[in-house]
């Protein structure tokens, strides 16, 4: 017992010091049947100008669990998508001035065709597996696709969709994160400073032809999107002191390690099997606004993993998690969330906390797959960005991590090409 616990403390130490991968990716999962969908490697290279699947660190690995031991037919297709002006849209929408045969080498579609069921388990489900790009779909064209999974060979019939992107790197990148803003000095928000280099750009360019796109942490709800520059010098622009540039610090992630059915991990109450099924209570959290809590997290990551197994992907429990959070009262002006990729890093009915009269505290109960799971609580008002100041407030100090994307549409091009990435760490 004493080496599974330190070879599972091993594992999250080395995710949380960025050592294992983390893809730049989005998902939306539509049926309540799938579950665990996750996206391994980094966001894909253009390299000679195309994107094959030959190269594993080049590759998308894609998984998911169907939750019952019935076959499945699942098919894949991937779409070319563009900035989107129409809210209804959401951020992007589909390229519908590219034809597929122009970003897309081989078949539009694809069967998955892994799949295994789980073994010993309490609930039966079935986990399904494949990469892309892949001998028969290769990319040509850097930008932003969406790869949707549909059943039964009906378009309409989706079960999920992931969003990823493909970088030529053409641009030099110069990113940094200060707690100094025009809001307040060492408070908090962080300040992301961002420079563009283009010595190199040896294509003509116009500084309204650029697009930035900035997350944190992975998160979309908060992302930044800049169409002109602070600054525009000889071969360089310039995004310093944007007040769109300034982010919330928050606090550090909540963690739980739900790796054991025997015993109870980090943050868990304890563990117990009734009705068929795992249940793992997280202790209860605290309100800390005013107190900024240290703790090493994985920015919102995920890992399944479980003791005593060869394949954690088929032998992994499913368990019920309980997260509550004491309140005297409830907040009316607007709603709270448990935050993280086990959630999709999105808002929605699944992680929308409710409020209990009778024990003053807000809960949320999910079944989530055993792992170490990282989650923050996010607090949307009615009129308002999210914020995480309500419960766990928000500091300079934080270590988040901050994505930059860098697109580039040139007049009379007909797509976004997405000309850099970089990825930094404040503090």
């Amino acid at each position: 017992m004493e080496l599974m616990i330190k070879k599972t403390a091993l594992i999250w130490i080395l995710l949380v010091l960025g050592l294992c991968t983390h893809a730049q990716t989005h998902v939306h999962v539509y049926n309540e049947q799938i579950r665990t969908l996750r996206v391994e490697r980094v966001f894909l290279a253009l390299t000679n100008g195309i994107v094959d699947g030959t190269d594993e660190s080049n590759t998308l690995h894609i998984s998911f669990d169907e939750m019952s031991h019935d076959v499945k037919m699942y098919t894949y297709r991937v779409q070319m998508m563009e900035w989107s002006t129409s809210p209804q849209e959401g951020m992007l929408k589909p390229n519908e001035s590219l034809t597929s045969g122009e970003y897309l080498r081989g078949f539009t579609t694809r069967d998955i065709t892994d799949y295994e069921h789980s073994f010993n388990t309490s609930r039966e489900y079935t986990h399904y597996w494949f990469d892309f790009p892949n001998e028969d779909m290769q990319l040509t064209k850097s930008g932003n696709y969406r790869l949707t999974i549909y059943e039964d060979g009906n378009p309409d019939n989706k079960v999920a969709d992931v969003d990823f992107c493909v970088v030529e790197p053409l641009v030099k990148m110069a990113t940094k994160v200060r707690a100094n803003t025009d809001i307040e000095f060492n408070g908090r928000y962080q300040q992301v400073d961002i420079e563009l280099g283009l010595q190199e750009f040896t294509s003509r360019y116009q500084p309204s032809e650029f697009r930035l796109l900035v997350t944190q942490n992975n998160r979309l709800d908060n992302c930044v999107t800049l169409t002109q520059p602070t600054y525009i010098e000889p071969n360089r622009l310039r995004y310093i002191n944007n007040k769109a540039l300034i982010f919330e610090g928050g606090n550090e992630y909540h963690h739980f390690d739900a790796f054991s059915r025997f015993y109870a991990g980090t943050g868990i109450d304890r563990v117990f099997h009734e009705m068929g099924d795992y249940h793992a209570p997280l202790f209860a959290d605290e309100l800390t606004t005013g107190i900024y809590i240290h703790r090493f997290d994985a920015n919102g990551r995920y890992l399944v993993n479980a003791e005593r197994t060869n394949d954690p992907d088929t032998e992994a429990e499913y368990m019920w998690i309980y997260w509550t959070l004491p309140a005297e009262k409830p907040w009316f002006d607007g709603a709270l969330y448990v935050g993280g990729e086990l959630f999709h890093n999105e808002l929605g009915l699944r992680n929308r906390m409710q409020y209990d009269n009778e024990t003053k505290c807000y809960w949320l109960t999910a079944l989530v797959k055993q792992g170490g799971y990282d989650y923050q609580y996010w607090f949307v008002p009615k009129n308002g960005a999210t914020t995480m100041q309500r419960v766990d407030g928000s500091y300079w100090q934080t270590e988040n991590e901050y994505a930059v994307y860098v697109y580039w549409r040139p007049f009379g091009e007909r797509y976004d090409r997405l000309v850099g990435i970089q990825v930094i760490k404040s503090n």
